[in-house]
């Protein structure tokens, strides 16, 4: 038994645990400071006066390329961004999509000092994260914690589209008003998320959440540099996640579809014959179960293309025809 019994588990001690997590988060500070810049945005207000808002933005090139959160520079076009040795540039706003909370500025003047994009797809809860922005005007500031958790989602809306944000990253590190659009960090320096929202009842207390960096978000920055907007096609289908019964499950192989509740006039899915009632279960070859399946295939590339839809209906499944048209920004 003796040669069986496992070696005790040593804990650090507190110093020396202190110590560890205080090299962690200097180290990540004096990497991130330096790229992220604190933006004054002007926007215009009812009645045609100026009012000014302001949020972080973090360095994606040397020649200017910034991304910060789109509710930061939501009805501007210019503005000024500060950096941590004191320099100030203008910047003009190059895209944003406020379905993803996700703008993409350009910085005039010196290069810029680019961070490390990671991938918040890793990230496990309780792992160390770093937040660097500059709230309530204080430039530079730098707060820690950790993955509370992930796969969180929250609601955005543009004129009369909604969209769902999906795997957004929670955390404890306090945030503030002007943290918006600022880096979440790991522990080697990567930025796995921009930090958007402070969830609590009052400033900075509660949780904070971070649209994160991933493949997805990757696709939307490059679309917003190049472009200045993101493409998406459109179903128009509204609903929700439903279990299948016995006979459905057994006869689709699916234990859930998306229920549809509601059908646009006009809509390519109302043009394909899918009513209020159905219950969608495969789009393009792609299995459906929710509002995240549907948004994950609405591509630029599927613009304009006849895909196969399933529904089942009248206990039976019913193949469609749905052409996809282009998402009216």
């Amino acid at each position: 038994m003796d040669a069986l019994r496992l070696a005790p588990f040593e804990i650090p001690s507190e110093r020396e645990a202190l110590d560890a997590y205080s090299r962690v988060t200097t180290r990540v500070a004096q990497l991130l400071i330096p790229s992220v810049a604190s933006l004054k945005v002007m926007k215009q207000v009812a009645g045609g006066r100026l009012a000014a808002g302001a949020g972080s933005a973090v360095s994606l090139t040397p020649d200017g390329f910034a991304i910060t959160s789109a509710h930061v520079v939501a009805g501007s076009i210019e503005g000024t961004a500060t950096f941590s040795d004191g320099h100030e540039a203008a910047y003009r706003v190059v895209g944003a999509d406020p379905l993803s909370d996700l703008a993409v500025v350009r910085v005039q003047g010196p290069d810029l000092v680019p961070v490390r994009l990671g991938d918040a797809d890793v990230l496990q809860v309780g792992q160390l994260v770093v937040a660097v922005g500059n709230p309530l005007g204080f430039s530079g500031s730098v707060t820690a914690g950790v993955v509370s958790a992930v796969g969180r989602s929250f609601a955005t809306r543009s004129g009369r589209n909604a969209r769902i944000v999906e795997n957004v990253i929670q955390t404890d590190a306090a945030l503030h008003p002007g943290n918006s659009g600022g880096a979440l960090v790991t522990s080697t320096g990567d930025v796995v998320g921009i930090n958007t929202a402070v969830v609590g009842p009052g400033i900075g207390q509660g949780l904070g959440l971070a649209v994160p960096i991933n493949a997805t978000t990757r696709a939307l920055v490059q679309s917003l540099m190049a472009d200045g907007r993101v493409r998406r096609s459109y179903l128009g289908v509204a609903g929700g996640t439903r279990p299948l019964g016995p006979k459905a499950a057994e006869r689709t192989g699916r234990q859930r579809g998306f229920q549809v509740v509601e059908v646009p006039l006009s809509s390519p899915a109302a043009e394909a014959g899918i009513r209020p009632g159905d219950i969608l279960i495969a789009l393009d070859g792609n299995d459906v179960a929710d509002v995240a399946d549907i948004q994950r295939l609405m591509t630029a590339d599927r613009i304009d293309r006849s895909v196969g839809a399933a529904v089942w209906r009248d206990e039976a499944i019913v193949d469609l025809e749905v052409t996809l048209r282009e998402l009216d920004p």
